[in-house]
């Protein structure tokens, strides 16, 4: 059985199925969190059971809050359960508004709380395989390379985050070359 999340349906915000959301691409709450160790951000390729975007690169987490869930208390616990990380202090940075296929039929309508959690590498971490595959450090230029170059290989939304909202989520690094 899939969560109930905040969405948008017929003009109120209501609990959804998850799976409903994102089959009628309904307007709906996220959280996206990025752990950065100065100009290094933390990426995750997400597990490739996952419904949706199985096997791409993206940032360091992201959820749907549960229905009542405060933001910032979903994603402490996205990064506890996505990654085994806690005891970050996150920041929030930005509201994101984004509307994107996903494949598989999906759509993804969401307005993204966004979060920068600083940390040091190397971080303690226990990903869990059924939802990561792989992690690994890359500084946002490089990053920003990467997407430009081989933009499949990324989520839909981390290449909107970078392309159009690098500076409202990493401020100055955004900009240095």
């Amino acid at each position: 059985m899939s969560a109930l999340i905040p969405a948008w349906d017929a003009g109120q915000l209501r609990p959804v199925d998850k799976m409903e959301v994102h089959r009628r691409g309904l307007r709906h709450k996220a959280i996206s969190v990025f752990v950065t160790d100065g100009d290094a951000v933390l990426m995750q390729r997400r597990a490739l059971s996952k419904y949706h975007t199985p096997g791409l690169w993206t940032n360091t987490c992201c959820t749907h809050p549960h229905w009542g869930e405060r933001d910032a208390d979903c994603a402490a616990r996205r990064l506890k359960e996505e990654l085994g990380i806690s005891g970050l202090a996150l920041r929030h940075v930005s509201e994101i508004e984004y509307r994107a296929e996903v494949g598989a039929g999906l759509i993804e309508h969401e307005v993204v709380q966004v979060y920068i959690a600083p940390a040091a590498q190397p971080l303690a971490m226990r990903p869990n395989p059924a939802e990561v595959a792989e992690t690994c450090w890359v500084a946002l230029p490089d990053l920003r390379a990467q997407v430009e170059r081989d933009p499949a290989r990324f989520t839909p939304w981390l290449r909107i985050y970078l392309q159009d909202h690098a500076t409202a989520i990493f401020g100055e690094l955004a900009s240095a070359p």
